[in-house]
């Protein structure tokens, strides 16, 4: 899942002394951030090949670090750490560590059996990946059903506060489309390309920063 993991994100910025709504984007997708980061390193892989699901052609078959449940609430731990120490707030240190492990729960839906508990067997996957008129529906409702439970929640304080929304929304479309509809992959490519995981990360901190753009515009409801 790519933009259906920001629901987590607009849900939790409604809450009282949350983090801000960028911060939780990129909480949002902060495990992807250190996938894609590892995989330049070379301490995660993947290879791209046909048939892997129905939707996605990315055989994730080595992400012991960020994608094991052990790993993605040490990630999430250590950015709850993080905004303790940068707000001296536990509420949204919480708030902040719950949406980075809302990732990994989100993932379980969607990915092939290649998620696992500790980094080995067994691995865990529900596969809707292979189900698109399943999996679509939900990544979009998951995204925009947030986007309005957040416009409904808060109150435009500037022309940027109005006109960011749109620009948010068509952002997340135009990359969820190309993530779905992008380049099709017909035989195996190991390594990947070199510009996929750059290609994350910018897709990534681009609808961050469009996310905290939008949020200084914005201010909770109080009618």
């Amino acid at each position: 899942m790519f933009i259906g993991h920001y629901g987590a994100s607009f849900v939790a910025a409604t809450q009282p002394r949350a983090p801000r709504l960028g911060t939780l984007f990129i909480a949002a997708q902060l495990i992807d951030f250190g996938f894609f980061a590892f995989v330049m390193l070379g301490i995660e892989h993947l290879r791209l090949v046909p048939g892997t699901t129905v939707m996605n052609p990315m055989d994730l078959y080595a992400m012991p670090w960020t994608h094991s449940l052990v790993g993605a609430l040490g990630w999430s731990t250590g950015f709850g750490l993080l905004l303790l120490v940068a707000t001296r707030c536990r509420a949204a240190a919480l708030i902040g560590g719950a949406v980075v492990l809302s990732h990994w729960l989100v993932d379980l839906l969607v990915h092939a059996k290649d998620l696992t508990i500790a980094g080995a067997p067994p691995k865990l996957g529900l596969g809707l990946w292979n189900y698109p008129l399943i999996e679509i529906p939900l990544e979009l409702a998951f995204a925009f059903g947030g986007l309005v439970w957040y416009l409904r929640r808060t109150r435009s304080t500037s022309a940027a506060g109005r006109w960011s929304p749109v620009v948010l929304a068509l952002a997340m479309a135009g990359l969820q489309a190309f993530n779905w509809f992008g380049q099709p992959v017909d035989h195996i490519i190991d390594p990947p390309p070199p510009t996929l995981a750059p290609l994350g990360l910018f897709a990534y901190t681009l609808l961050a920063i469009i996310a905290w753009w939008m949020a200084r515009g914005r201010r909770p409801r109080t009618d």
